[in-house]
């Protein structure tokens, strides 16, 4: 009997090597890619350590150690750049933070429409513009916006509300607010999927028993299904905070004038002005691992305010 078990437990462990090594096994192919597109790349930080210059071989320039690190705080004019830059990046990432709860009432937006067709049509066309390029984005705002063939402004002399053009994409006023809302028109969608699976892990049962108690609709979205989705809204809201100063360049990028650059130069793009355009490759290299260690920072940091508040680590 004592043999039996002994056998038995053998097998059981030697199915649960098979396991963890096939898991392993399918796991790798990603893991591969980590390391290629995220780990490899990291051998680029030694450009600031180095007076480089495009086309010339690191080894053979000269070695200046923090120099290009300590260079924002001993020049005043970039010094200017920097907190200029880093007022743009704060406001535009708060601005999402503070509109961060409307992928959340999307979702129970979505959820709430009876008639599944409708439903499953409306989530499609507003899932789509996430996998549109900002180049094409930037087409279909100019075509409405632009200075002398914009619909909008076509309209509104048609209309005679105004009595000349109005320079919608060569103004500095309200950038941070239109870049706000051409982010949220294409990731409103996308971003509210993990809310609409999180729904789908609400018991049924809760929302049975209150309407057995009499709980109308907004009751029970108030009661039960806010409630449900609130840890899945804090752990996203925790990453955001981590990624305070990651807005991307992309969508900058492309939108970006000589009129408007004041204000819509966050700190990606302000790295790759200085790097790529300006041919500053070493200098934007450091700015580019402050940033890095500064979101790493406030990522534990994130991590740690969770864990202190909600009991649970987000990682």
């Amino acid at each position: 009997m004592a043999f039996v078990k002994n056998n038995a437990k053998k097998q059981k462990s030697k199915m649960k090597d098979i396991g963890g090594k096939k898991l392993f096994l399918m796991t790798l192919p990603f893991l591969i890619i980590i390391f290629i597109f995220a780990y490899v790349p990291l051998f680029g930080w030694s450009f600031a350590f180095f007076d480089y210059k495009a086309g010339h071989k690191l080894l053979n320039t000269n070695f200046v150690g923090l120099k290009y690190f300590m260079v924002p705080f001993s020049n005043s004019i970039l010094r200017a750049d920097i907190v200029r830059v880093m007022r743009n990046t704060l406001a535009m990432s708060f601005l999402g933070i503070g509109t961060s709860m409307l992928p959340m009432f999307f979702a129970i937006f979505l959820s709430e429409i009876g008639f599944r067709p409708y439903r499953k049509v409306v989530q499609t066309l507003t899932t789509i513009p996430h996998f549109i390029s900002w180049v094409l984005v930037y087409s279909v705002v100019w075509s409405l916006f632009s200075l002398n063939d914009g619909f909008v402004n076509h309209l509104l002399l048609k209309l005679n509300l105004v009595d000349a053009p109005i320079a919608f994409l060569g103004t500095s006023n309200n950038v941070w607010i239109t870049q706000w809302a051409y982010g949220t028109w294409k990731n409103l969608g996308w971003n509210a999927i993990l809310y609409i699976s999180s729904l789908n892990s609400i018991d049924s049962m809760l929302y049975e028993a209150a309407e057995i108690d009499g709980a109308g609709r907004f009751a029970k979205i108030f009661y039960i299904t806010i409630p449900g989705l609130l840890p899945t809204f804090f752990v996203l809201l925790m990453l955001s905070i981590g990624n305070l100063l990651n807005n991307g360049m992309e969508q900058y990028y492309i939108f970006q004038t000589a009129m408007n650059k004041e204000y819509i130069e966050v700190l990606d793009l302000y790295v790759y002005n200085q790097g790529i355009r300006g041919n500053n490759i070493s200098y934007a290299t450091a700015v580019g691992m402050l940033k890095s260690l500064v979101s790493l920072t406030l990522l534990f940091t994130a991590n740690w305010f969770s864990k202190f508040v909600r009991g649970e680590s987000i990682f």
